[in-house]
């Protein structure tokens, strides 16, 4: 969502103030809206409230604008009473109780029904003295007299949401910790997340990462630990909708996708999936999708994504238009050489040592498998004590990787066909089945991690490691680089080493190189698919978060990199 900043400030906006004010920043300055089933049950309770019988309303979800006040909003109600009209807000929760037990609105309440009666009082011409809130969870009312120092507080919260209008820094998270439990964009804000690296000391933005020293993970449990808060989900509530065959295409109907195909007999097949079941639409290949569809899509902020049957990432659609201060902020922080250094030495630092891990978990023991891994984990160990001292991004590319893709086919089992090993690392195009495989999930994973990114808000060409020199956004191959491992290679050796692919259905062969067949890609899927559904306990927060909200927490946590609370960016590490 675009704001305009000289647009006039909703009245809803100043509610938001005086609960958080970084609540504000996000839905008044950003823009960001992120409703949950309990700002939908306020919205219906709006519509659904039945007035008693002498209050009934003279008028319901009345507009009102002031340039006086430069405000506009809708009241819930507006009644006459002793003469004189009275402006009414409906709230679902509990009121305000003061030193005697006696009923008060709460301050953002209070302000925002102030609001609505100095509008009301200029669209009528008439002196409005007094608003009432109704506390439907206490079934009470808060009656707040609209006097001189009423309007006083209007004034001074309108000036300071004019403030936050003009800059790009967000405010930090409230004091008040229980304000954080019931917000919808807490997920987006990541209080507690911030409060944790307070709790930790990690305020040094120079403090590098030792290869030498075992990184920072959660705080221990038991007598003495801080309890946090479950803020980000751990689950994703929606599904990807992957669409492989070559003559299907996606319609809609209402506020469902229709995806008609055909089987292996020539019938026509017919899926209806409903719009808020999925979190993105992927098209592999030569599947259509209609211009309906895509606005259905659009509209309810799910990705469309196409891939070329040879598996590479080709385009993608947002429906989040440009946030401009959320660029204006990675603007300035990825411009700046020594930020693009510290993330670029961290991110390498993550992704080498959990290749470290992998392969020293997957060799263990005296084998023959340890064996062919030692001169490639020697050199992985020199790699990862270099990467402190790079002097710059440029020389971290690459790094380790000739050594690490030089050891993965020694943790492929003896069982394993010979046309299932890989000979070397190929890429544009594959030249071998297992390099298919790799450079398929590989795609799978800048779809997630693009989708993801700008989801947050980010702008995916402007980057810290990977220099813009394709078609692929360099923010998105940066992020994927911590993932690459942990959620393609690791879960493709295993099904590899389970004999779960089959060397003539699943692959396409054409003269230097090799492709997936549709069941190929089909099998692929499923892998991935699974894999994002499995579990991971974040080191930074202890808590466990499927792989696809994984994604999403980093780049979160990326972007506080240069908003105002760095050091949590890149910590995750495999088992």
């Amino acid at each position: 969502m675009s704001v305009d900043l000289e647009a006039p400030l909703r009245v809803i906006s100043l509610h938001d103030l005086l609960y958080c004010e970084r609540l504000f920043y996000f839905t008044e300055v950003e823009g960001i809206q992120n409703p949950t089933a309990l700002v939908y049950a306020g919205r219906r309770l709006h519509d659904d409230v039945v007035p008693l019988d002498d209050e009934a309303p003279e008028h319901r979800s009345l507009e009102v604008a002031s340039e006086t006040w430069g405000l506009v909003g809708k009241v819930d109600a507006v009644r006459r009473r002793d003469g004189r009209w009275v402006a009414y807000e409906h709230k679902r929760g509990r009121c305000h109780r003061g030193p005697a037990k006696e009923v008060l609105a709460w301050p953002s309440d209070r302000i925002q029904a102030v609001a609505y009666a100095v509008l009301l009082e200029e669209a009528l011409g008439e002196t409005v003295t007094q608003a009432r809130v109704r506390y439907h969870a206490d079934n009470v009312t808060a009656f707040i007299e609209i006097d001189d120092a009423a309007k006083d507080d209007l004034r001074r919260a309108i000036e300071r949401a004019r403030e936050l209008r003009q800059t790009v820094a967000r405010p930090p998270v409230a004091e008040n910790e229980n304000l954080c439990v019931r917000c919808s964009l807490a997920p987006v804000c990541l209080p507690e997340e911030e409060r944790l690296a307070a709790h930790e000391h990690l305020g040094d933005e120079e403090a590098e990462p030792d290869a030498n020293r075992p990184h920072p993970g959660p705080l221990p449990e038991g007598e003495g630990a801080r309890h946090v808060p479950t803020l980000f989900p751990s689950n994703r509530e929606r599904q990807t909708l992957h669409v492989v065959s070559p003559k299907a295409r996606v319609g809609r109907s209402g506020e469902t996708l229709v995806v008609t195909s055909e089987n292996e007999a020539r019938e026509k097949v017919t899926q209806r999936v409903p719009i808020e079941e999925i979190d993105a639409l992927v098209i592999h290949g030569f599947g259509q999708v209609t211009t309906q569809a895509i606005h259905l899509c659009a509209s309810r902020g799910v990705a469309v994504q196409w891939m070329t049957m040879g598996g590479k990432f080709a385009a993608g659609t947002t429906g989040q238009p440009g946030r401009v201060q959320q660029r204006i902020r990675q603007y300035a922080g990825l411009t700046d050489g020594a930020t693009r250094l510290r993330l670029a030495r961290r991110l390498v630092h993550a992704k080498v040592e959990t290749q470290l891990r992998y392969l020293l978990r997957a060799s263990r023991g005296d084998g023959p498998v340890r064996g062919a891994c030692l001169p490639h984990l020697e050199r992985i160990r020199e790699s990862l004590r270099k990467v402190n001292t790079a002097g710059s991004e440029e020389s971290l590319l690459g790094m380790a990787a000739k050594a690490y893709f030089a050891a993965l086919p020694s943790l492929l089992s003896p069982q394993v066909p010979a046309e299932m090993r890989p000979a070397g690392r190929s890429k544009h195009p594959p030249r071998d089945r297992f390099n298919a495989l790799l450079s398929f999930g590989y795609a799978m994973l800048q779809t997630a991690v693009h989708r993801s990114a700008v989801a947050v808000g980010l702008e995916p060409a402007l980057s810290f490691y990977h220099r813009p020199r394709t078609a692929a956004p360099p923010l998105v191959l940066d992020v994927m680089e911590l993932f690459r491992t942990i959620l393609w290679e690791i879960p493709l050796i295993g099904s590899v080493n389970r004999l779960q692919w089959s060397v003539d259905r699943d692959f396409a062969i054409s003269p230097g190189q090799v492709w997936l067949s549709d069941e190929g890609r089909k099998t692929a899927i499923k892998l991935f698919e699974e894999r994002l559904e499995e579990s991971h306990k974040h080191p930074h927060t202890g808590q466990a978060l499927t792989y696809a909200r994984m994604i999403e927490l980093e780049l979160r946590l990326l972007e506080k990199e240069w908003s105002g609370c760095p050091g949590l960016f890149a910590r995750m590490r495999v088992r």
